[in-house]
C-alpha cells in the first residue's frame, strides 16, 4: 500500500500521466473492450506504443529514487515539527477565521444591519462570537462551522450545554443569542440553517418596539 501511495504520488507531481498517456477515458470507450486484451492491443496500436510507458516508468524512478530521496534527505526534524504545528494551529485558524468573516458579511448584507465582532469576553462568558446593537440593547451571534449535515446534531447538543450563557446575555444585554450553521458547498460557505435570518429579524424589531 505504501509503495502504491509513493508511486501515485510521484506521477501525479511529475505530471507523467494524462498529457503524457492519452485521454485514455476518452480512448477506451472507442476502443469498447470485451477483456484486457482488446484494450492493450488498442491503446498499443492507436494511442501510443509500450515503449512509451516503459519510457515514462522509467523516468518515474529516476523521480523517486534521485529526486524525492533528494529532498527527503534534506528534511530535518525541525522541518517536521514546524508543519505540524503550521498545520493544526496558524491553518486551522486561519481558515476557521475565514469562514467567520464569510459568513458573518452573509448575515450583514442580508439583514442590513452592521454585524460587530463581540469582546473576547463575552466569547469565554457568553459564547457569543458577533453582536447587533439594537440602541442599547445587543443581539448575540455565535457561528458554527460544521463539515456535513452529519455534525449538526452534535451543534445542538453543545447548544444545550450553552444555554446557561445565552440566558446570561439575554439578562444582561435583552436580546437573543442565534446559532448560525455554516457549511461548505463547493468552493463557498453557505448559512444551512437559513431560518434563522427570519428569527434574527423578528428579535430586533422585538428589541426596536420597546
Amino acid at each position: 500500500m505504501a509503495k502504491e501511495w509513493i508511486l501515485n504520488s510521484a506521477t501525479n507531481r511529475f505530471q507523467l500521466n494524462s498529457r503524457n498517456v492519452g485521454k485514455v477515458s476518452e480512448e477506451i470507450r472507442k476502443c469498447s473492450p470485451k477483456i484486457l486484451q482488446d484494450w492493450e492491443r488498442y491503446y498499443y496500436s492507436h494511442v501510443y506504443p509500450r515503449e512509451r510507458l516503459v519510457d515514462l516508468g522509467r523516468k518515474l524512478y529516476v523521480k523517486i529514487t534521485e529526486v524525492l530521496t533528494a529532498e527527503i534527505n534534506e528534511i530535518t526534524e525541525e522541518d517536521c515539527i514546524d508543519f505540524i504545528v503550521n498545520l493544526v494551529i496558524n491553518r486551522t485558524f486561519d481558515g476557521y477565521m475565514t469562514e467567520r468573516k464569510t459568513i458573518y458579511e452573509q448575515l450583514q448584507e442580508l439583514l442590513k444591519l452592521k454585524i460587530e465582532p463581540a469582546p473576547d469576553e463575552w466569547d469565554r462568558l457568553f459564547n457569543v462570537d458577533f453582536f447587533i446593537r439594537v440602541g442599547s440593547k445587543y443581539v448575540g451571534l455565535q457561528i458554527k462551522p460544521v463539515a456535513d449535515t452529519a455534525h449538526i446534531p452534535e451543534i445542538f447538543k453543545e447548544r444545550s450545554l450553552q444555554l446557561k450563557t445565552h440566558e446570561n446575555f439575554i439578562q444582561k444585554y435583552g436580546g437573543k443569542v442565534f446559532y448560525v450553521i455554516s457549511i461548505k458547498s463547493g468552493d463557498k460557505k453557505q448559512i444551512h440553517n437559513t431560518e434563522v435570518i427570519e428569527e434574527i429579524r423578528e428579535e430586533i424589531e422585538r428589541l426596536q418596539s420597546k
